[in-house]
């Protein structure tokens, strides 16, 4: 049941426990101490009242007349409220006038006075008039200081009870408004689960609460870009995808549409020299090696499409020995350029999707140092790095640096088409590239993740 209840409820019914615990104790002391108290009280008259009676007494032998020198002393202690003073044959009557007294009084319980002081307290004083043995009873009445303790202890209840139940208002009504914002924080969050990302809520409340209110307005707005980032990030690789095989089709019409008809015509010529009863040797092996190079040609072509579509010996070599060969293609092209490459060790398995990026990164920086940079030295370093992200991935990362010491670019330059490919690459596989320009050469810095291990 305790499950089952609101923070607000808890709160209240935590508050509502410790007022009435806090005023039961109070009360509980009060009546413990009735006890003690009545006790006392009590204690105290009956030893006044015999001295007092002993005083007083002490002159009846010279009254002339003792008995109703006594009689008129009895007469004049009638008025003291919580003792009575009787002669020894007037104690039926005196009891009875004490208990029509105590009963006009507020009556404390049948328990409280049991508890408090359930027997009354009686002294005899014993005197002598005229040689004649008799004695006055003192008797103590508590029930009047009983009375005034009950009343008190009624009175603090009522009382403590109403300060409670204010306490409990106020403190119920602050509550209430301190911890509104969690229904605008749930219904914030239901929307944002929804996929309401712009759903916003007003801080306020306590400052934990503004606190939790500004985290979750920033947490939608992030998951509201990084939406969006998703989406466009989708629809620039469907524009990608299509671009490349616009160009990939349309290099295939352009390089192969010659190749095939220039293959078809040598074949034709070939075909009518074979119907010549005496065919020319030469008009033979000049069509044949006219065959010849544009099926050479189109190897090419073909090695060139692959290597784009997908890098030759990368699967089967390993990304060590792709990015060697890589290096010693452009380093044969080029050599006045110097190409170092540091590739670690310790970087261990990638996964095929992380192997390609790195390759294409390595690539497509190669490319623009060779057609735009002017460079004379080229370092590239592959190796294990961490990013301080702030998010725990096991996977951990790649580190891809391609640094020259070329001229730099422009500060209106923009990113071609191959970097922009790449960064969305990167991007879709959760990494980061950055590519930062000074009068030193351009770098081209990429964490690129590992796959997931099985």
């Amino acid at each position: 049941m305790w499950r089952k209840l609101s923070l607000r409820a808890r709160i209240n019914l935590l508050l509502a426990l410790i007022l009435a615990l806090g005023l039961g104790i109070n009360i509980a002391r009060l009546v413990l101490e009735a006890g003690p108290r009545v006790q006392a009280e009590d204690q105290s008259v009956i030893r006044l009242a015999r001295e007092f009676v002993e005083t007083i007494v002490a002159g009846l032998k010279e009254a002339p007349d003792p008995d109703a020198r006594l009689d008129q002393i009895v007469q004049d202690l009638t008025r003291l409220r919580h003792v009575s003073i009787t002669r020894q044959d007037d104690v039926t009557a005196r009891a009875r006038e004490a208990r029509e007294e105590a009963g006009d009084q507020r009556a404390p319980p049948a328990w409280f006075v049991a508890l408090v002081h359930p027997e009354q307290t009686s002294v005899r004083v014993p005197i002598s008039i005229r040689g004649e043995a008799q004695s006055l009873l003192i008797t103590s009445h508590p029930d009047d200081e009983m009375a005034e303790i009950w009343d008190g202890i009624v009175t603090q209840l009522e009382v403590g009870s109403a300060i409670a139940v204010a306490l409990f208002l106020v403190t119920m009504l602050v509550v209430g408004r301190a911890l509104a914002p969690l229904e605008a924080l749930s219904q914030a969050m239901t929307n944002i689960e929804a996929g309401f990302y712009d759903a916003r809520v007003e801080p306020g409340g306590s400052p934990e609460l503004a606190a939790i209110c500004a985290k979750l307005n920033h947490l939608a707005a992030t998951l509201g870009e990084a939406v969006e980032s998703k989406r466009r990030l989708a629809e620039r690789a469907v524009s990608l995808q299509d671009s490349e095989r616009k160009e990939v089709a349309r290099e295939l019409h352009d390089e192969f549409g010659p190749y095939l008809f220039a293959l078809r015509a040598h074949a034709g010529a070939l075909t009518r020299l074979s119907e010549v009863h005496s065919p020319d040797p030469a008009a033979l092996r000049r069509h044949g090696n006219a065959i010849l190079e544009q099926v050479n040609a189109l190897q090419q072509f073909t090695r060139r499409i692959l290597e784009r579509l997908r890098p030759v010996g990368l699967a089967e070599l390993g990304l060590r020995e792709a990015l060697g060969a890589l290096v010693r293609l452009w380093s044969e092209t080029h050599p006045e350029v110097e190409i170092e490459s540091s590739i670690s060790g310790a970087l261990g398995d990638t996964g095929e999707t992380a192997d390609l990026t790195i390759y294409r990164i390595v690539q497509e920086a190669l490319t623009n140092v060779f057609r735009h940079a002017d460079a004379t030295a080229v370092h590239i370093t592959v190796e294990p790095a961490e990013r301080q992200t702030g998010v725990h991935d096991s996977r951990g990362c790649a580190l891809v640096r391609v640094s020259d010491n070329g001229r730099g670019l422009r500060s209106d330059h923009q990113l071609g088409r191959g970097l922009t490919g790449m960064r969305e690459r990167i991007l879709a596989l959760g990494g980061t590239i950055s590519v930062n320009s000074g009068d030193d050469g351009v770098t081209v810095e990429a964490f690129v993740p590992k796959a997931m291990q099985p």
